[in-house]
């Protein structure tokens, strides 16, 4: 078992909690807040103070939960019941004033010296570990270098700080990993280097990305990158991949307590259970487009379904909205035909006729639930294109929707063709949200569907159609990419290639078909889970004719499949006027179009299949 010596200091951090209701905050154009400390005698209020050790106390509370043998150079500490006591004067206080998520250190000028001794090095002493809250002098620097010239079997990991003395600089020569937050001179080093940020964790060409904290009050960035540099020296001294290192890591931060860290055993089960959750992921998100079936989208919101409610003179109210849902959810034989169906919110917490929530009762019959999580749409500053809203509190809604039974959500970007629009700016904007909020579905263990569609009203031919289709799709692949989102567990909902409403010559279904074919072909990744399409204003008849022509060019490398709305609902909701008596030739008439598109589906499957 590999001994080790942390060079570094113990630090006493004290967090106090502004009030920012009652401070004299200022906000800069950037958004930063400002706070006017005036030493004139005044009082500043603060909602709660906390204090902990950390500096080199949480590096050798990670090597001691990975079950080494570490102890702290020239430091008298000791553990008591969970607890670390140390003597004071040999402690640096640090003073963290917290105010939202904006966090500002108060640090003492002049620091408690890094106690380092070479004389009293242990014989079976394997590894050095200098901590960042090291603070380094020649002396030390001089007798480290020595020591490592001298004992050729000692290893050194090394956390190089953000201002790196020149007499250090040999230090990234000699040691066999580095940490870093800082840019470093790369022709000095030798041995595997690892970056941190407060986005992501690397180590050589792996990488991972962090998700939220849940205590970002008491974890400052410093604490995290000390827990991280811990953890992946652990998971490497304890024989694990880097890979797998970098995971721990990553896991141990963002599951950590106010009070601990994770063992080795809590980490290891966690790092199975992430790599299950990404095996289950792409077998829900393979699920949802398999079959022969399509996905049902019952997620409009209040907006969108007051419209269709007002053109049926139908009251727009709560119960005639339950009911509306339960008609389609009710169907008899629903799921031979969809995989899954997309609900709004309200409708999650709806009942069916038989008690059970709609979650309960579709999951009963075999059918996957999932939800709307976009907040809809907002003008871009300055514009009338459109960006969407939502990602605010998202990490929280998914939680949420996790425990209550759903597994896929949905989130819908909008563009519509202009001779000027949509511009560049208004494309990146949306693909970036988009991808970002996939990367938290999966995170959640929820599977995204990201829907880039290009509204169908307008006055363009269909190759236009076609140009922007492919703009938007080239950019939003390239940033979840970026993102690192797993396409293997990710649905794209597209638009069908077609002209405008407004367009003098409107497209055949031939022409959707060849058009849609080729530009799915140019531009989506073999490696997508699947392709289902919207029908986006298009009649009931049309969207089947049109996914038929689709078909007609299969197979592709992903399945397709239809996510239909009113193509599937209007007829129904003609039958259904309101009346739940009418509920057999409203089902009657939704089921025919269910049939009728799920006929076309023949060839489906991915080619390599």
């Amino acid at each position: 078992m590999s001994k080790i010596l942390i060079i570094g200091n113990v630090l006493k951090d004290i967090y106090l909690k502004l009030d920012e209701h009652r401070e004299p905050f200022e906000e800069g154009s950037d958004g930063t807040k400002w706070l006017n400390l005036g030493f004139d005698g005044s009082t500043h209020q603060f909602f709660n103070r906390a204090s902990i050790y950390s500096g080199a106390v949480v590096t050798l509370e990670v090597l001691r939960n990975f079950g080494l043998p570490a102890e702290i150079s020239g430091q008298p500490l000791a553990q008591d019941a969970d607890l670390y006591t140390c003597d004071f004067k040999t402690t640096n206080y640090r003073y963290i004033l917290a105010a939202g998520s904006q966090i500002s250190y108060l640090t003492p000028s002049l620091k408690h010296p890094t106690t380092f001794t070479a004389k009293t090095l242990e014989k079976d002493t394997q590894w050095l570990f200098v901590d960042r809250s090291a603070t380094l002098d020649k002396t030390i620097v001089d007798q480290l270098i020595q020591l490592l010239d001298a004992h050729p079997t000692l290893s050194l990991a090394f956390y190089a700080p953000k201002r790196l003395p020149g007499f250090a600089t040999p230090l990234l020569s000699r040691a066999k990993i580095i940490f870093t937050d800082q840019p470093l001179p790369n022709r000095a080093i030798k041995g595997k280097l690892c970056q941190f940020s407060e986005q992501e964790l690397r180590l050589q060409h792996h990488k991972v990305k962090l998700g939220r904290l849940d205590k970002t009050e008491f974890y400052t960035h410093l604490t995290v990158y000390s827990i991280a540099a811990a953890s992946v020296l652990g998971g490497l001294l304890n024989h694990k991949s880097e890979e797998d290192s970098l995971l721990m890591a990553k896991l141990n931060i963002e599951n950590m307590k106010l009070d601990r860290t994770l063992s080795k055993d809590e980490l290891e089960t966690l790092v199975l259970e992430t790599k299950e959750s990404a095996v289950n992921l792409r077998q829900m998100a393979k699920q949802l487009v398999g079959n022969g079936k399509g996905i049902l989208a019952a997620d409009e919101s209040g907006g969108s379904i007051h419209k269709k409610f007002e053109n049926m003179n139908i009251p727009d109210d709560y119960q005639h909205r339950r009911d509306y849902r339960n008609l389609f959810f009710t169907t008899p034989d629903l799921e031979k035909y969809v995989n899954g169906v997309i609900l709004f919110d309200e409708t999650a917490r709806q009942t069916a006729d038989d008690g059970r929530d709609f979650v309960k009762y579709l999951t009963s019959k075999g059918i996957i639930p999932g939800i709307k999580v976009d907040k809809g749409l907002a003008n871009m500053p300055g514009s009338q294109e459109k960006y969407t809203l939502g990602l605010a509190g998202l990490d929280e809604r998914l939680e949420e929707y996790f425990d209550l039974g759903l597994r896929f959500a949905k989130w819908r970007a909008a563009f519509e063709i202009t001779p000027t629009t949509p511009t560049k700016n208004t494309v990146y904007k949306n693909v970036e949200i988009l991808a970002s909020y996939a990367k938290k579905c999966q995170e959640a263990s929820i599977v995204p569907i990201v829907e880039p569609e290009v509204v169908f009203d307008g006055d363009y031919p269909i190759e236009h159609s076609a140009a922007i289709t492919g703009i938007i799709l080239k950019e939003l692949f390239a940033e979840l990419a970026r993102q690192e989102v797993d396409l293997a567990a990710t649905i794209l909902k597209c638009n069908m290639v077609i002209a405008g409403k407004q367009y003098q010559t409107q497209s055949t279904a031939k022409e959707v078909g060849s058009w849609t074919a080729k530009t799915l072909r140019k531009f989506v990744p073999e490696g997508l889970a699947g392709v289902v399409f919207l029908s986006g204003g298009q009649t009931p008849e049309q969207a089947t004719a049109n996914l038929q022509e689709v078909e007609n060019h299969g197979p592709f490398p992903w399945p397709i499949t239809f996510s239909y709305a009113r193509a599937l609902q209007g007829p129904a909701l003609e039958a259904w006027k309101g009346d739940n008596a009418n509920y057999p030739a409203a089902q009657a008439a939704f089921l025919a179009r269910l049939k009728a598109n799920c006929a076309v589906l023949q060839k489906s499957t991915p080619a390599q299949a």
